[in-house]
């Protein structure tokens, strides 16, 4: 049985500017973008000349990058690892005001997997493959390499910092970084609506790969399998998006194999049909997932 997860605070007195400012100067030399957050652990607001995007440059938040503005404006966009500009007079009033460094995930190469409480690192834990973990003030960062698209409340406790995004510095952790796995991806993955409903199915075979199968043991899988029933079943709302999400997680790991069979995949039609979905939808759900993997 699984150990209950426990959650380790992070104590101490408020740090000092100075301190504050050594901490982004050396993250900056690493390659890391910084910014300072200030109270409520928020991004500086925009300077009256910046207001509502108003100097052009970066309109809507989609476009990073500088604007003439020396100060800490657009949030994430103004991280940034140059010293010159990280201790210039216009940040200095910032670091004054800030309580923490923050940091550009996506423009330091990584994701961080924001888990909130107990019951996501729990789900962490069995779900994910091991990484860095950083201890935060409720629950435990795991960042792992490489980027993708942010996503708020991928599922309970659970949020995802990459691209266009920013997140606290709370020191170096524990463990090895390793590479940014496809059940994280698949989690910031919106089902698309397919132009053209797919033929009714109750049940869809997955497509078979060719290489050999690495779980070793049926083990594995039935238990990947157990977990993504119980997924569904446990879902109280957004169940579409459930159904999904858990099809994309399933086919990610046993999808290029060969070793998912018609019985478990109707296990998994069952148990979404179970919440109300149609067999259509998880015909439609299934061929989305496998379309998205390129399967």
């Amino acid at each position: 049985m699984t150990q209950p997860a426990t959650i380790r605070r992070v104590p101490g007195p408020q740090p000092r500017p100075a301190e504050l400012l050594r901490t982004a100067l050396t993250l900056a030399a690493t390659g890391v973008p910084v910014l300072p957050l200030r109270a409520g652990k928020v991004p500086f607001g925009n300077c009256h000349q910046c207001a509502h995007n108003a100097c052009g440059g970066r309109p809507n938040m989609k476009t990073p990058g500088p604007c003439q503005c020396p100060g800490v404006c657009h949030a994430w966009a103004a991280a940034t690892t140059d010293p010159a500009v990280i201790a210039s007079p216009p940040w200095a009033a910032a670091w004054r005001r800030a309580v923490c460094v923050g940091y550009h995930p996506g423009g330091a190469g990584v994701t961080v997997v924001d888990l909130d409480d107990a019951d996501a690192i729990a789900w962490a834990r069995e779900t994910l493959p091991a990484t860095q973990t950083v201890p935060t003030t409720r629950g435990e960062h795991w960042i792992y390499r490489g980027t993708m698209t942010s996503r708020n409340a991928v599922r309970p406790g659970v949020d995802i910092k990459s691209t266009m995004a920013y997140a606290r510095h709370l020191g170096p952790g524990t463990g090895t970084m390793t590479a940014l796995p496809d059940t994280v991806r698949a989690l910031a993955v919106k089902e698309p609506s397919p132009s053209r409903p797919a033929p009714y199915a109750v049940a869809m075979p997955a497509r078979s790969g060719s290489g050999e199968c690495p779980h070793r043991t049926p083990a594995y899988l039935a238990r990947g399998i157990a977990m993504a029933e119980q997924r569904i079943t446990s879902a109280s709302s957004a169940v579409h998006a459930t159904v999904f999400r858990t099809f994309l997680a399933v086919l990610s790991t046993h999808g290029r194999c060969g070793c998912l069979t018609d019985a478990h995949i109707a296990r998994l039609f069952t148990a979404a049909q179970a919440k109300g979905e149609t067999a259509r939808h998880c015909a439609d759900a299934w061929t989305n997932a496998l379309t998205t993997l390129g399967l």
